[in-house]
Order: C-alpha cells, then sequence, then structure tokens
C-alpha cells in the first residue's frame, strides 16, 4: 500500500512511525519537515490529503502538535476523511464506522508504543458496509457537494 506522510516537524515519533509503516512493506511518500523542508502544517495537510485524492497515495497519516491542525486542514479535501486518533480504539472505529482515509496523530499525546498500538489497529480494520453507516457517508458527501458542488461525492 502507499502511504503519504507528513507532519510539520520532524520528531522521534515521526521517524519511529515512517519507520515502523516502512518495516510492514509499505511504500512510503514524505512531505514537509520529513523531506528537510520548512512547511506548516495547513500545506503539509492539504499536500498528503491531495496526494489521496489524486491516487498517488492510498491513505496518509498526518502529525501536528496536538494533530488537530492537520485534521482540520486534510478534511477540507474533498473526499478525505482525516480521524484524529489518540488510542487504538479511536483508529479502529474511525475505519470500520467512518472509513477514514487519513490517520492524524498528536506529537504531544502520543507516545511511540501507543502509536504501533493505533498502527495496528488501522491497518487491521477496514470499513465493512452497512446500511446505517453507508446511509452517514452518504451525507457526510452530500454536505461535501454542497460546498464543493463541482466534486464527485467518495462515500
Amino acid at each position: 500500500m502507499k502511504i503519504a506522510i507528513g507532519s510539520d516537524e520532524r520528531t522521534h515519533l515521526t521517524d519511529a512511525v515512517v519507520a515502523e509503516i516502512e518495516r510492514r512493506g509499505h511504500e512510503v511518500t514524505l512531505f514537509g519537515p520529513l523531506t528537510g523542508t520548512v512547511t506548516y502544517w495547513p500545506e503539509v495537510a492539504h499536500q498528503v490529503a491531495t496526494s489521496v485524492t489524486n491516487g498517488q497515495a492510498d491513505e496518509g497519516i498526518l502529525f501536528c502538535w496536538t494533530g488537530t491542525g492537520v485534521s482540520l486542514a486534510a478534511n477540507k479535501v474533498p473526499g478525505i476523511r482525516a480521524a484524529l486518533c489518540d488510542d487504538a480504539e479511536t483508529a479502529r472505529g474511525a475505519r470500520l464506522w467512518n472509513k477514514a482515509n487519513v490517520l492524524c496523530l498528536s506529537l504531544r499525546r502520543t507516545p511511540e508504543v501507543m502509536a504501533k498500538e493505533i498502527l495496528d489497529a488501522w491497518f487491521n480494520t477496514v470499513y465493512q458496509p452497512n446500511e446505517v453507516d453507508d446511509a452517514c457517508l452518504a451525507q457526510v458527501a452530500e454536505i461535501e457537494t454542497h460546498y464543493h458542488p463541482h466534486t464527485v461525492p467518495n462515500p
């Protein structure tokens, strides 16, 4: 799987997660300070999200100090369902019920051991189509097309 990974700063956690993703056999594309360039969180989130929506990456992982900023910015890109996860159960739920395609992590609150647990849940959980969640995702797509009328819904 192709994974786009970006952060507004490079830290021990970002390096550990990148190494873990590569260890799991995924192809990684890095963005922002992970490539040595100064980039603020809105642009890093935009780059990763766009990489996912245009098919260059299957999924994305984003970091910022709280994780909130990159989550907000990534979710502005039509077709992105970015989820801020600080534990494995939240990551599992984001995948299972929300069909999340971008994982957001807090540099401040995520210890390395917790990040591995979150990644386990993220990669071991897939969306299970069902009447209620399909309807909810369709509603989210409809909201998106209301504000971005030229966007094709991506539930």
